[in-house]
């Protein structure tokens, strides 16, 4: 991925697991990032840009705001998301609101703004589920707004590809991060052996760790997926949604 090298790179949710472990990546790999999330003080990057989300004026003016920090823009990966658990009668308005606020509209206005910035040759990479696929119980409000993403990635990569603007969406199951943890925590379990019981589900053996999907992200954010747009590439290891 040699061709990565010099591009500037914003990245949403980059505090959380699978973010922090993109950023590295990219660091890795000769990219500037402009990190986006609420609390960047654990987080080396060539800009910070913190905010909220849910603010739509913070979103509109991520992608500028990050061309002007870095001195240019060649990489999308808008990967803040957060999950909420339960059917539909047992949603509150609030979970309702921050679901849908950061699962789709944030990356709605963030693309909606990027788009103009971006020169042929860029890519933007959205972060939608396999659960959005395939939606499995307990998750409605969750698993409706992964759907969202990955068919707004669909309609996006054929809308913008005659740009030479690349969109594309990774699609994890689990994955070992804060986040995940922290949903067992509430739920009363031990994440290690909850996170040990959950690799036994999987026929690879384990669930994903962040940097498994960091990889599948660069890759689509390089020129090795020149060919690819509007794309959904699952990452789970062969466990399917039940």
């Amino acid at each position: 991925m040699n061709d990565l090298r010099g591009k500037k790179a914003l990245v949403t949710g980059a505090a959380g697991g699978i973010g922090a472990a993109v950023v590295r990546a990219l660091q890795a790999q000769g990219v500037a990032v402009a990190a986006a999330d609420r609390d960047l003080s654990a987080v080396k990057a060539e800009a910070h840009l913190p905010g909220n989300l849910l603010e739509p004026a913070y979103a509109d003016g991520l992608p500028a705001a990050a061309k002007a920090a870095l001195g240019g823009l060649d990489i999308i990966v808008n990967n803040a998301g957060v999950i909420t658990r339960g059917p539909v009668d047992e949603t509150s308005d609030a979970d309702w609101d921050l679901s849908v606020g950061v699962n789709i509209e944030a990356p709605f206005r963030i693309c909606r703004a990027a788009i103009p910035l971006l020169a042929p040759g860029s890519a933007i990479v959205n972060v939608a589920s396999c659960w959005g696929l395939r939606p499995g119980p307990g998750h409605a409000v969750y698993c409706m707004t992964k759907a969202a993403i990955a068919s707004l990635t669909q309609c996006m990569g054929m809308d913008h590809a005659h740009l030479g603007i690349r969109i594309n969406a990774v699609a994890p199951n689990e994955v070992n991060t804060p986040m995940l943890r922290t949903g067992f925590v509430r739920r009363g379990f031990d994440p290690d052996t909850a996170v040990a019981e959950l690799g036994k589900t999987v026929p690879l053996g384990r669930i994903a760790e962040p940097e498994d999907i960091a990889d599948v992200i660069l890759f689509l954010a390089s020129d090795a997926a020149r060919y690819m747009c509007g794309a959904i590439v699952e990452v789970n290891g062969g466990k399917p949604v039940k």
